[in-house]
């Protein structure tokens, strides 16, 4: 039995539907992402999972219970839950009286609420900010006090929104830790919400994709980045090669697709007459200079249309009869005096394209 299950949920905010039809499935233990762009409904659906607010339609069994049935259930659920906001607030007093104030609430012992706050000021390495002012703390230190603050009171489920979203890339790569370690440790089922589709990549273990209001696709951070189901979803995984095209032929799991004109050899389960988007990767294409060093079933000749410098990176996009977009290092770059305007061969092997239907 999923410790959260979410049936045919709806959400309406000022005549318009937020959410539409999210059904999701969670197990205990389990580290669930909610990736999608601004303004998808992600906070929306984890606040609605918190029992913050309540569904315009369907039903939220937490522990197989109903617990948007009366208010009582959704007292009780609550407690068993935490909620880390994007932007967490922190009262005017010390991290350990920040911490301990919910132990407080619900009338804890003195003994244990110091050693439940000791165990979780360790977990998030702020022992040494005890009894610090609060509202003097740095952003990614107030963000491990909220942090500490959800997990002092042991729940069940943990509520992430955008961990990380305001803070800097040290302070991001430190809370990202503490939270893997956390999931390591606590065994806590965490659901968080993430525009940081890496992020989603290096915590969880499955991904939903949320865009306008809507679940496009749940599964494993491979499935999700490497065989999305849906253009828009590859579109927002960084899948910049998606090209329009028909099966022509197939023989066994080999099938020969044609974009443009060109002849592109696939592994896939398509069959002929099927128009389908074919989905390749930039760091999946391969530059050479002659034809014959590449034992790709793919290769193409082309003439370099744009380059561009990304960091370390070098964005090459290249027209062979159709669009390619390649990613190589600045030395693989020089060393084969890649340019505007110079020839060359693309290859890509037919195991790296992922092919799904088109639909229109």
């Amino acid at each position: 039995m999923a410790q959260l299950e979410v049936l045919n949920l709806w959400y309406e905010h000022d005549g318009q539907y937020v959410l539409k039809d999210i059904n999701l499935s969670i197990e205990q233990g389990e580290v669930f992402a909610l990736i999608g762009p601004t303004g998808a409904g992600k906070t929306t659906l984890l606040r609605l999972l918190d029992l913050l607010e309540v569904p315009s339609s369907g039903a939220i069994h937490f522990g197989g219970r109903d617990v948007i049935s009366s208010q009582r259930e959704q007292l009780q659920a609550r407690r068993r839950m935490s909620f880390v906001q994007q932007k967490p607030l922190v009262f005017t007093m010390s991290v350990y009286d920040n911490i301990t104030c919910a132990l407080k609430w619900r009338r804890e012992r003195n003994e244990i609420i110091q050693q439940k706050a000791e165990r979780v000021l360790g977990l998030v390495g702020m022992t040494e900010y005890r009894n610090r002012k609060a509202r003097t703390l740095s952003g990614g230190e107030t963000q491990r006090v909220a942090i500490a603050r959800a997990l002092v009171t042991e729940p069940e489920i943990l509520f992430l929104d955008e961990p990380t979203a305001n803070l800097d890339p040290v302070s991001t790569s430190l809370v990202e830790e503490i939270l893997a370690h956390i999931i390591r440790e606590q065994k806590t089922t965490v659901v968080m919400a993430t525009h940081d589709m890496s992020q989603g990549q290096r915590l969880a273990s499955r991904i939903g994709v949320l865009k306008n209001g809507e679940i496009l696709q749940v599964g494993s951070p491979n499935e999700i980045f490497s065989s999305p189901k849906s253009k828009e979803v590859a579109e927002f995984v960084g899948i910049e090669n998606i090209l329009s095209g028909v099966v022509v032929e197939k023989e066994d799991s080999l099938v020969t697709i044609k974009v443009n004109g060109n002849a592109i050899q696939a592994v896939s389960e398509h069959v002929v007459g099927d128009s389908v988007y074919v989905l390749i990767r930039p760091e999946d294409i391969t530059f050479t200079l002659a034809r014959d060093t590449s034992s790709a079933r793919n290769v193409f000749q082309g003439r370099i249309s744009r380059i561009t410098s990304v960091g370390p990176l070098v964005r090459i996009e290249v027209d062979c009869g159709f669009p390619l977009l390649g990613v190589v290092t600045k030395t693989s770059a020089q060393e084969l005096y890649l340019a505007t305007g110079r020839e060359v061969y693309v290859s890509f092997k037919a195991t790296a394209i992922h092919a799904i239907k088109r639909w229109n």
